[in-house]
């Protein structure tokens, strides 16, 4: 009687034993076939963007500080980044590795219109661009970039302090800002090309000199373009704006408006 149960207890306890390494045999499987997966969704799903700043007339004395400030602004946020001044990059074959072309403070004329063509194409592909501060001192005989970009430098006054006015307070590169935002950069004014744009942020004229507009001062602005997505900010001249985090995230929201195309082929 004892010896049965005792037998019994060992069929039973040996089933156990085989379907728990058996559910661990599948669960193994499964997960084998999953990692794989899931480093290739990772490696699919992320962005990358091409840093361009290269000057054929004013430098700015922040660009090296900037350049390497928004790569590590890129690498904390899962982005990749390249970053050139060469203008033969800007091909058909070359612009298709990038989500996003980001001007940091271009200046000049800096294309042939052979690349002048392939960015336009590859905007049209859906493709985005960011454009900061002296992005609108780029390409003035360019018209199709001017509609772009909206406006071009038309000058400035000296550097100081003055308050920015956050006019849309949803967007993803001005929704952590102070409504009033003082700060200190190079204000400029603009000649108007096409202002059919978002604003995203004004200048209050009356808190500094120089102001060339008086009650409508457009500072920042984003708009969908001829199928591709861009961004402007005129802020970014100095060394220090790169190391501001208001700032920082200022540009980051810019990036991820600009490569969140969901149109781009």
């Amino acid at each position: 009687m004892f010896k049965s149960r005792s037998n019994r207890k060992k069929i039973v306890s040996s089933i156990k034993r085989f379907f728990i390494k058996a559910e661990r045999t599948v669960w193994m499987i499964c997960l084998i076939g999953f990692i794989p997966f899931l480093a290739q969704s990772q490696n699919i799903s992320k962005k990358k963007v091409l840093i361009f700043s290269k000057t054929m007339d004013y430098r700015h004395e922040s660009t090296e500080v900037s350049i390497e400030a928004i790569k590590t602004l890129c690498a904390q946020n899962d982005i990749n980044t390249e970053a050139t001044e060469n203008s033969e990059w800007f091909n058909s074959q070359k612009l298709k590795e990038y989500d996003a072309i980001l001007f940091l403070n271009s200046s000049g004329d800096v294309f042939n219109r052979e690349q002048e063509v392939a960015f336009e194409n590859y905007i049209r592909s859906g493709g985005g661009f960011v454009g900061i501060h002296g992005a609108s001192t780029t390409e003035y005989e360019w018209e199709w970039f001017g509609k772009m970009i909206g406006a071009y430098f038309n000058g400035h006054p000296e550097p100081q302090e003055a308050v920015v006015i956050v006019n849309d307070t949803t967007h993803l590169s001005t929704k952590h800002l102070p409504k009033k935002w003082k700060r200190f950069d190079e204000w400029y004014n603009f000649r108007w090309v096409d202002e059919d744009f978002n604003m995203l942020l004004s200048l209050d004229e009356s808190t500094y000199n120089g102001g060339g507009h008086k009650d409508n001062h457009p500072i920042a602005w984003y708009k969908p373009y001829d199928g591709g997505r861009m961004f402007y900010t005129a802020l970014g001249h100095d060394k220090e704006s790169y190391s501001e985090q208001h700032f920082l995230n200022h540009v980051l929201g810019g990036i991820l408006y600009a490569i969140d195309n969901p149109a781009k082929e």
